[in-house]
């Protein structure tokens, strides 16, 4: 396999830093062209004299300064700014993006390396539930590979690998059911973020930490499956399976299924992502079925952890649903990672946003952009009452 360039966005979270251990340990299959962050100017730094990139961005300007001088001696360039994070994305210097970026924020810079023909490693899940319909069919116009680094859509993708022909009948995403599995609303209206952020199995970014605990999540997930193998809303199932040992099923028009399998650890979608079609050999860790181990499912409590319901609700109706619920979605989690607002609140939070704003049944990229700023702006002025 020719060494792959890889474009790391979002490079100081934590999918991007597991994504450097895979290509430390890989130095003859894959070497790093970008690296961006957002705030982290400190690890960004320590990325980029160990990667040596050919550009490394910041998003928060003032941090700029400082990460120039502490590079002036390389011959790694530096940017800052949104304007800049979009640039990169659209240089020819790279061969494929790892869209990590956390949120909304990761939508442009991947519209434009799509634009420039890159493939893409999608760690983001937000960019296909803001604007699936416009990010895919911009894909297929392309010619460009959107391949998934979410456990669940990376299980569904290895699936489906030699099932072109097959008809797909629904597909299974599997949820540990996060922090909070078989609790009540009496018991989570005094939930903190300390406690919201551990998640039993996943070692993942505080955002999708907090999404995990609300399901909001899997909700989510629903949506970018919808978008990413072209299914009917109808087609998406979700299901609590607490040991996170499958990682999501397809079930095909015959009845037969396939799941993907393998303890929790990023670092293997990644790795795959990266490295598709081919499979690296690896030291992680592996299932031992000589310690057997239950595994068992069951129906998620849709009464109590309502996100998920008003994630179905906004799959089902589509337009610019789903777009309006992320950007009130991202408002709230901010607001309760800060204490602004109940771990309950975020619900009501978003709820109302939904209601809100104007819909959409067939948005422009423009639209959504727009649905995007109106419902940020209307989710943070209900937090400032």
């Amino acid at each position: 396999m020719q060494t792959k360039r890889i474009a790391i966005f979002g490079s100081t979270g934590s999918i991007g830093t597991q994504a450097l251990d895979v290509i430390a340990a890989n130095a003859d299959k894959f070497s790093v062209a970008v690296l961006t962050a957002q705030n982290n100017a400190e690890l960004l730094i320590k990325q980029a004299l160990q990667f040596n990139p050919k550009l490394v961005v910041i998003g928060d300007e003032k941090k700029y300064h400082t990460i120039k001088e502490a590079l002036v001696n390389t011959t790694i360039g530096v940017a800052s700014g949104e304007a800049a994070l979009e640039e990169a994305a659209a240089a020819d210097y790279y061969d494929m993006m790892l869209a990590a970026i956390v949120g909304y924020a990761g939508l442009k810079p991947t519209l434009k390396a799509i634009d420039n023909g890159k493939a893409i490693a999608l760690a983001n899940k937000e960019t296909l539930v803001v604007a699936g319909d416009i990010v895919m069919k911009k894909a297929l116009e392309k010619r460009v590979p959107v391949i998934p680094v979410d456990s669940e859509h990376s299980a569904i993708f290895q699936c489906l690998v030699g099932e072109g022909r097959n008809k797909i009948e629904k597909i299974i995403l599997t949820a540990s059911g996060g922090p909070f599995l078989g609790r009540k609303p009496n018991f989570l209206v005094n939930v903190k973020r300390d406690h919201a952020l551990q998640h039993p199995n996943w070692s993942m970014g505080a955002k999708i930490s907090i999404d995990s605990s609300t399901l909001m999540n899997k909700g989510l997930e629903m949506i970018e499956a919808k978008w990413l193998f072209n299914l009917q809303a109808e087609q998406v199932q979700v299901v609590i399976h607490p040991q996170s040992i499958i990682h999501s099923m397809v079930q095909f028009e015959d009845g037969s299924m396939k799941a993907q399998m393998g303890l929790p650890d990023m670092k293997l979608p990644i790795q795959y992502a990266m490295a598709f079609p081919q499979r690296l050999p690896n030291d992680f860790k592996r299932y031992d079925f000589k310690k057997p181990n239950t595994l068992s499912f069951e129906e998620p409590d849709f009464k109590t952890f309502r996100n998920l319901s008003l994630a179905i609700d906004a799959l089902h109706k589509g337009g610019n649903l789903p777009c309006v619920m992320n950007a009130a979605n991202e408002i709230a989690v901010f607001a309760f990672l800060r204490n602004r607002i109940g771990f309950l609140d975020m619900t009501e939070l978003i709820e109302r946003t939904m209601a809100k704003i104007p819909f959409i049944e067939k948005p422009t990229l423009k639209d959504y952009f727009e649905s995007d700023g109106e419902a940020r702006n209307f989710a943070a002025s209900i937090i400032q009452m």
